[in-house]
């Protein structure tokens, strides 16, 4: 087999195969002599079907189909051994001429190929990019201890109902039309219920002023239109809380309020451990460390968004795009052409990117070690649990989910690349003039818009 490359220009090429029966015909006779052995024919005994009959019914197949796998392993093989920096993937040549694998013997293949551009990342300090830093503002740390004092709060027993906000345990009865407990009607012993969580303003009132033992008449369909809600209430199925209606009466037994912690040394003790603060000034102070710290992760995403727009501005990296066109449209079947002719400027800026991250990794030799990917895919995992509001995770329980994570090669592979984005953007700041810049949480968030 032999394998020719002609580069038509800097970024384009052409890749030609030819194969010849010494390729192919030794692998085509294994595979017909297998089929004859096994071919299941009416009218032969197995393994005495005539080989020219076994030629005739697979003969073509088999030919296409060993010079397919051929093809494949000789351009990734060939690829390899002359380390070409290709983008993409080899597709069939447009003006390939066609194949009669009927009368040929001998085939030529042509496949288009595309080449990364040669450039150089230099960058001096002469550059200047922003490090934008969040300033909490009044409202947003006062925001931050009421959230710590709501956190530490509790629920404490009252004796009336004055701000519609409470929860209340008491015994509820079904009523028939004229308000008389409904005879087999439903009942619910000590029921827990939310009036912060009613929707009917109009309901709500009727309980305002009402104390431990009076009773209240209302329509809980109307109180609480979700079933789910009435069924987790009444202890009853979704499907028969679908069906309630009419009035239900609640006797009260218990009136709860909850009542946020006091900001004093019992709460800062207990958020930051005994003495570590002991005056309002300094748990202002850690407040503000925590809100810079929390705003961490998007002080370095906004970065590596300036980076990625300024090197790409200043480099201006040429790409073949007509091919990556093609290469889109045969490797992604669901996106039309006129998507991938809408969305082919963000793409060819994330290809831009990619080539520059690549570029800065390798030639500083960087390496991304396994435990680097055991601590990113550690903290992806605690961060996944947090937005389920679970704020702890046991050591071992977090070291198994995150080695189950970077086996798999998809997440793996992802979790590579981002630590290989990091260590180039990291190479960026350290190589240009950067500026820290505080800005408000307003601020913060119209860079995301």
């Amino acid at each position: 087999m032999e394998i020719t490359l002609n580069k038509t220009d800097d970024l384009n090429g052409v890749i030609n195969v030819n194969v010849t029966p010494d390729d192919y015909q030794e692998k085509v006779d294994k595979v017909l002599k297998d089929y004859r052995k096994k071919a299941n024919i009416p009218g032969f005994r197995p393994g005495k079907v005539p080989m020219g009959y076994v030629k005739k019914m697979y003969g073509k197949a088999i030919l296409v189909d060993e010079i397919n796998k051929m093809l494949s392993e000789s351009l990734v093989d060939y690829l390899k051994k002359e380390e070409l920096n290709i983008l993409g993937e080899p597709l069939p040549s447009q003006d390939s001429e066609s194949i009669d694998f009927d009368n040929q013997k001998e085939f030529d293949f042509k496949f288009d190929v595309a080449f990364a551009p040669e450039f150089e990342v230099k960058l001096s300090k002469r550059e200047k990019l922003n490090y934008y830093v969040l300033k909490p503002d009044e409202k947003l740390i006062d925001d931050t201890i009421n959230n710590y004092a709501y956190q530490n709060g509790e629920n404490v027993q009252v004796d009336e109902i004055t701000e519609k906000e409470e929860t209340l345990k008491g015994d509820i009865v079904q009523l028939d039309a004229d308000n008389n407990p409904l005879e087999d009607g439903i009942k619910k012993e000590n029921g827990l219920m939310s009036l912060q969580v009613m929707k009917d303003e109009d309901i709500k009132k009727q309980f305002e002023g009402k104390k431990v033992g009076d009773a209240v008449d209302f329509d809980l369909k109307k109180a609480y239109p979700n079933d789910t809600e009435i069924a987790s209430l009444l202890e009853i199925s979704k499907e028969d809380a679908a069906k309630v209606e009419g009035n239900f009466r609640i006797t009260i037994n218990e009136i709860n309020k909850f009542t946020p912690a006091e900001v004093n040394q019992e709460l800062y003790d207990k958020i930051y451990g005994e003495g570590t603060v002991t005056s309002d000034e300094q748990f202002r102070e850690k407040i503000v460390e925590e809100i810079k710290e929390n705003f961490k992760y998007q002080s370095e995403y906004k970065f590596m968004l300036d980076a990625k727009e300024k090197l790409i501005k200043k480099l201006d990296l040429d790409l073949p795009d007509e091919f990556l066109k093609r290469w889109l449209d045969a490797t992604n079947k669901e996106l039309t052409k006129e998507q991938i002719e809408e969305e082919y400027d963000k793409f060819k800026e994330d290809m831009q990117w990619q080539l520059i991250v690549d570029k800065i990794y390798k030639d500083n030799d960087f390496k991304v070690e396994e435990s680097e990917v055991m601590d990113y895919a550690k903290e992806s995992t605690r961060q996944q649990f947090m937005q389920y509001g679970l704020s702890y995770i046991p050591d071992e329980q977090l070291e198994n989910y995150a080695k189950e994570i970077a086996s798999k090669p998809e997440e793996r592979r992802k979790i590579l690349d981002k630590l290989a984005e990091n260590k180039a953007v990291e190479f960026i700041k350290e190589s240009v003039k950067v500026e820290e810049k505080e800005v408000s949480l307003d601020e913060f968030n119209n860079f995301f818009k």
